[in-house]
């Protein structure tokens, strides 16, 4: 249930994102998603990558400093109210999102949206027991 994400952190400055990219590409490893957070100083890049351990190998060996985190991939119907239901579900479980973020695959479609919880096991088994679809692992890197 649990995804692994890398939390990559960058200078806020011209080309590092790039090189980032250009890292992973000389890899093999393939971007499935991802999120931008920044500040005037630094920035934090978190991916959802298909092999999670090849490419913080990778980012290591190129001079970033990256993480690995656990994080909890939802299907999420792609209509209005659709992440209201979720949402709704984590207050009552007194559950806290600590960020998310999200892609859709195909208009209409279910979205995906990645979440960090403080307690994603406990998150997890509250939503599947609610209906909500959690993706594995394998599905995620996939996509």
């Amino acid at each position: 249930m649990k995804v692994g994400q890398i939390s990559i952190f960058l200078e806020n400055k011209s080309g590092r994102l790039a090189e980032v990219t250009e890292t992973l590409a000389k890899a093999g490893v393939n971007i499935r998603a991802l999120s931008l957070a920044d500040t005037a100083d630094f920035g934090i890049l978190r991916l959802i990558v298909d092999d999670t351990d090849k490419a913080r190998q990778a980012m290591k060996d190129s001079g970033f400093t990256v993480s690995k985190t656990d994080v909890v991939a939802l299907e999420v119907p792609d209509k209005p109210g659709g992440l209201s239901g979720i949402l709704a579900t984590l207050d009552k479980a007194a559950i806290n999102v600590e960020y998310m973020y999200a892609f859709v695959q195909h208009s209409g479609a279910n979205a995906i949206i990645i979440f960090r919880f403080d307690d994603p096991d406990k998150a997890a088994r509250v939503l599947k027991d609610a209906g909500v679809r959690v993706l594995e692992p394998d599905e995620v890197y996939k996509l």
